[in-house]
């Protein structure tokens, strides 16, 4: 369950990094200006709608970070896929999959690292 006070710092500071007004974020996010104003003002918690129309309008909004504080706000966007930000042992993996599908088109899009602290890194190829 999410900290709705906390939830509220963490959109209005989306808000504010957008330079949006809370009715002009609303609008952009296709809710009401009510909607808005209500969970502002801790009237009401967020549905899962509403969280994913923020996630999906602006894609810097990561949903962990959103819902819990655990991340980064904005989002560390086009890291890129290398080797050397690869643990050895996930390289080897994908190594060992590219040899074992040569005729399958599958690729590695996107890794997500979890750290026991409830940190993670994203790399995205």
């Amino acid at each position: 369950m999410i900290n709705s006070e906390e939830f509220t710092k963490r959109l209005q500071k989306v808000i504010d990094y957008y330079g949006e007004s809370a009715s002009s974020f609303a609008e952009k996010i296709g809710v009401q200006r009510s909607s808005i104003s209500h969970i502002l003002s801790s009237r009401n918690k967020p549905s899962l709608e509403f969280i994913l129309k923020i996630l999906s309008t602006f894609p810097e909004v990561e949903l962990y970070w959103l819902l819990n504080g655990k991340g980064t706000f904005p989002a560390l966007q086009n890291t890129e896929l290398k080797k050397d930000n690869l643990p050895p042992s996930l390289f080897d993996k994908q190594k060992t999959s590219e040899t074992k599908n040569h005729n399958n088109s599958k690729s590695i899009e996107r890794i997500i690292i979890f750290y026991s602290d409830g940190s993670f890194e994203n790399f995205q190829n």
